[in-house]
């Protein structure tokens, strides 16, 4: 389309939307891809605030000559949300529950509701929506809709369609419609317009050709594939016209409500994890398995066995259920009205496994038996880590990724082992190897082969895959798609599945709703071909050119010493835009924008380094904005699947800009902190008058863009200086104390009882000088945060000279603030690999870390006294990112009798030196209101707010007036016996 339309199109919709409207570069490239491997810039992209203002976006793109795409979560793994024209994201406004019906079951929901936040809001009323797909955090209901989805227990409750009562849509004309039951034998002249004749002469194409579909549409449940003509055909009185807009991947209307069957709760369940030695025995015993009618039977395959394992947040769940070392498990999931019912069906699993010849003694191929899992917990772990397959088998450090073409195709249970043994022996002969895992309940497994897509032979492969594959599924009496979809990467091949009769009542079905191809187009009918490397991500051409990195991506593959590998582990699956658990994506939690999540920043990334978006863009004013509300919080880091570490590519990016631009003022009062310290701290009345000055506020915000909102930490004189450099018995089992930058010069009490705690506990407690210079040792966080890198260098480099001849003999290095002592984890590894780095990196551990492991040894004897009732814990992003928030809670619960309470919380939203910025208060007090503050505002008066992080405390101060307090002077207090709910609270 031409300049000057996109110009008036898009001067059009600023004036006509208050929503977003973007059409710059970064904006579109976000937008150009989903979770498959194709990518196509849009024209614009908009998120409209209501239906009418999506309508009017749709109208005003029509008469500009623009197709249009409706998009939710962006987790297509076809290429159904991607195109050319105007993207319209329903995910950020339009996800509201229209109306709810307790006693019908039914509720009407707009369609950029997630899955997961609709569950959330039915399950007071002890009712759920079923359909639970794997990405149920992020999916929303329009593209499950569009997609006909079906979920792991599509067993017991069917498709998307089967639960979808009606739907209002919006025609590409801009006609509303509704589409829901309508009798056969109706009275059309008494059928309002508009819709009359389009629903007869949909009812007249499924009486002409009913039996041409009868004879063509496979005869299994999971079959998605095309436009459902089958709903239109004469098999009872009634039609839903709503099913034929199920599937059809926005490519007949623009959805705008969807009436929902909903189901009760599900009540308790138990899980028989089934192993097999055997793969192929595996799959035979599928058809054998759901004859005791369980709910699920998923697999999960060695490869995400072993993946499962390098993953830290999935090896305990691997380590507790997975016995030996099994070719397959089979996860058989009962849920039925009794406890005893479902034991009774699990001793029947035990059983019949006994009856198919499986036994935990016998050879290889007859290996294997049942886990029994009756713990909630664990059930929980283990479909949390199910429903990650996708982005376990992401998780490859390699150039080739497990492909999704041939990925849900579905056939008939007992051709199930057949299956997969043929396909495995056409991987072998196409040089590459597969994963598979899902739904083998429904002889649908997602199958996807190891293959490199820059490279032009291994797309040669994929076709030749794809070809010999569809054509035994169609041996089989499969269907080629039986849940993602079909998108720009399987229309191609409906002619071969359905016929060409079929294809062309496709087209008219197509034509008839939507005559100038406006909706979608490219999709279901009229496709390009699935190999057209032209719409690939990867394209024809694409490189990275090699730059120098600061920090080691030695990992991955790829230019720039691996950094290209790191970024472009983002398969856009989507996982950063959950709503709640966990800490990622706290920025998109807050916003709801696609340029603040996880996936955006990656695509960014790799659209600027691989020159997508013009030279100098990783360093440029854009790049700065996609990354502003990033708040390194490392959620990323352990909960991204796939390990898309943005905290640590944004240091990378904020290097490449300090070096073509320089720092701010901003920038280098937070890096330099810790060299001015000492002198801010011998003057800390003066320094300190800013906060009492609203002058003094305004100069500093318009000066170096500190919000004049929000109080600056309070320097001390009276920093921590202990003058000796060991403390307590001399015999005592030795640690060091390192006494960080913010604990020593804002709260030393913090440091003065973590010394108390330790000395109390009999232990010989190190404080070094530093081996070099005499200012104060430092992690160098500050330095890194903005940008500094050599900075940083230097000052973790003075630090490891001075702990390491500790480290060496495995003195454990003991940090209170996480974000200072994580460093030593995680990025000292990245500008440093030498054995001293790597020997202080082992031994540092954070405080409670320390007493937890200590207290587990029995070495740890400290006469806590009760202090309070009750302690409300929040969790720094960083301890949760490493793991290590658990160690809080533990050693909380050794004070008598105290009630420990954790704060499911995301981001306390201060982070650093970003909740002082004026360019992103408002973004941090929104971090802090989603769960924290309300929920400290409800604590009682006598409860203990915890919080380990310097930023939490101050966060939860300025938004609750409440003191929080590090765990070191919990413990401290309760060693005194002092109450902990007045005066201590109150100087917090």
């Amino acid at each position: 389309m031409a300049g000057g339309a996109t110009s008036n199109l898009e001067r059009r919709l600023r004036t006509e939307i208050t929503g977003e409207v973007m059409f710059d570069a970064f904006s579109r490239g976000r937008y150009a891809t989903d979770a498959s491997f194709y990518q196509i810039m849009p024209a614009g992209v908009v998120t409209p605030r209501t239906k009418a203002e999506a309508l009017a976006a749709m109208a005003i793109a029509r008469d500009e000559g623009l197709v249009v795409t409706p998009r939710g979560g962006g987790t297509s793994q076809c290429g159904q949300t991607i195109n050319n024209g105007l993207v319209v994201d329903a995910s950020k406004y339009l996800n509201k529950i229209v109306s709810f019906d307790a006693g019908k079951r039914t509720c009407v929901v707009q369609p950029g509701i997630v899955l997961d936040d609709l569950n959330r809001q039915l399950k007071k009323h002890g009712l759920w929506f079923p359909v639970d797909v794997s990405t149920a955090s992020r999916a929303t209901i329009g593209g499950m809709a569009g997609n006909n989805s079906c979920g792991g227990r599509s067993l017991r409750y069917g498709t998307m369609r089967d639960n979808t009562l009606s739907m209002n849509a919006a025609l590409a004309d801009g006609t509303e419609l509704h589409f829901g039951p309508l009798a056969r034998d109706a009275a059309w002249p008494n059928v309002n317009e508009p819709g009359r004749d389009l629903f007869r002469d949909l009812l007249a194409l499924g009486a002409r050709e009913a039996n041409e579909i009868d004879e063509h549409f496979p005869k299994v449940q999971r079959r998605v594939g095309g436009y459902n003509l089958d709903a239109l055909t004469p098999k009872g009185a009634v039609n839903n016209m709503a099913h034929i807009l199920v599937g059809s991947e926005g490519t007949l209307a623009f959805t705008t409500e969807v009436e929902l069957k909903l189901w009760p709760l599900l009540g308790t369940k138990v899980f028989g994890i089934c192993h097999f030695g055997s793969f192929y025995e595996a799959m035979d015993s599928a058809q054998h398995l759901v004859k005791l009618k369980p709910i699920a039977v998923e697999l999960i395959d060695s490869t995400m066995i072993a993946l499962g394992r390098d993953i830290a947040m999935f090896k305990p769940t691997i380590e507790a259920v997975v016995r030996g070392e099994p070719d397959a498990l089979l996860v058989v999931e009962f849920a039925e009205e009794s406890e005893g019912v479902n034991l009774a069906k699990l001793r029947q699993l035990n059983e019949l496994m006994g009856d198919l010849g499986f036994g935990w003694n016998n050879p290889q191929r007859k290996w294997g038996g049942v886990v029994d899992v009756v713990e909630p917990a664990i059930q929980a772990a283990i479909t949390d880590f199910r429903k990650s397959g996708l982005n376990i088998m992401m998780s490859m450090k390699t150039a080739g990724k497990p492909v999704s073409f041939v990925e849900d195709c579905a056939v008939p249970l007992p051709h199930l082992a057949e299956y997969t043994d043929r396909l495995n022996k056409i991987f072998v002969k196409h040089g590459t190897r597969p994963t598979m895992y899902a739904h083998a309940s429904e002889g649908c497994l997602h199958v996807r082969p190891v293959l490199n897509l820059r490279l032009d032979k291994d797309v040669k492969a994929m076709r030749a895959i794809a070809e010999e594959a569809f054509a035994m599924v169609r041996e089989f009496k499969g269907s080629h798609s039986g849940e993602h979809g079909d998108g720009l990467l399987r229309s191609e091949f409906h002619q071969d599945m359905f016929g060409p009769r079929i294809v062309r009542d496709f087209e008219e079905v197509k034509d008839r709703f939507d005559p100038q191809g406006t909706l979608n187009p490219g999709k279901i009918v009229h496709p390009p071909k699935m190999d057209d490397r032209s719409l690939f991500r990867f394209k024809p051409g694409y490189k990275v050119e090699d730059f120098k990195t600061e920090l080691d991506w030695s990992a991955w593959p790829g230019a720039a010493g691996g950094f290209q590998g790191a970024v472009e582990m983002c398969n856009n699956n989507g996982a950063c835009r959950k709503l709640e658990g966990g800490v990622m994506c706290p920025s998109y939690r807050a916003t709801r924008n696609e340029k603040d999540v996880t996936r955006g920043r990656a695509n960014t990334l790799r659209l600027a380094i691989s020159g997508q978006l013009g030279p100098n863009a990783l360093s440029s004013d854009e790049m700065m904005e996609t990354l502003k509300l990033c708040v390194s919080c490392k959620g990323c880091r352990r909960e991204c699947p796939t390990g898309v570490d943005m905290a640590k590519m944004k240091i990378e990016v904020l290097a490449a800009r300090v070096k073509t631009h320089g720092l701010t003022l901003h920038s280098r009062l937070v890096g330099y902190l810790p060299h001015y310290a000492s002198l801010a701290s011998t003057f800390a009345p003066l320094v300190n008058l800013r906060n009492k000055s609203k002058l003094l506020r305004w100069a500093l915000e318009k000066t170096a863009g500190f919000s004049a909102k929000r109080d600056l930490p309070e320097w001390r004189r009276d920093t921590f200086a202990p003058g000796a450099t060991a403390f307590g018995p001399e015999n005592g089992p030795e640690v060091v104390l390192f006494a960080d930058t913010f604990n020593r010069c804002y709260e030393r009490e913090n440091l003065d009882d973590a010394l108390n705690v330790l000395v109390a506990g009999g232990y010989r407690v190190h404080l070094p000088k530093p081996v070099e210079g005499k200012r104060a040792l430092c992690c160098g966080r500050t330095f890194l945060s903005a940008g500094l890198v050599d900075k940083a260098r230097d000052e973790l480099s003075r630090l490891v000279a001075t702990f390491a001849p500790f480290a060496e003999r495995g003195v454990p290095i003991v940090g209170l603030e996480p974000s200072c002592l994580l460093t030593l984890r995680d990025e000292l590894l990245s500008l440093r690999n030498d054995p001293a780095a790597k020997a202080v990196s082992q031994q540092a551990l954070l405080f409670e870390e320390f007493l937890v492991r200590e207290a587990a040894s029995g070495r740890l004897q400290l006469p806590l006294k009760p202090i309070a009732p009750k302690a409300m814990v929040h969790g720094h992003c960083h301890q949760k990112s490493f793991d290590a928030f658990k160690p809080v809670e533990k050693i909380l619960r050794l004070i008598p009798d105290l009630d420990v309470q954790v704060i499911e919380s995301s981001c306390c939203g201060m982070a650093g030196a970003f909740g002082y910025g004026a360019e992103t208060y408002n973004e941090s007090i929104a971090m802090a209101e989603l769960n924290l503050l309300p929920a400290v505002r409800k604590a009682p008066n006598e409860a203990i707010i915890v919080a380990d992080g310097t930023s939490c405390r101050h966060q939860i101060k300025d938004g609750s007036g409440r003191g929080a307090l590090h765990v070191a002077r919990v413990l401290a207090m309760s060693l005194d016996g002092r109450s902990a709910s007045h005066a201590d609270q109150e100087r917090a």
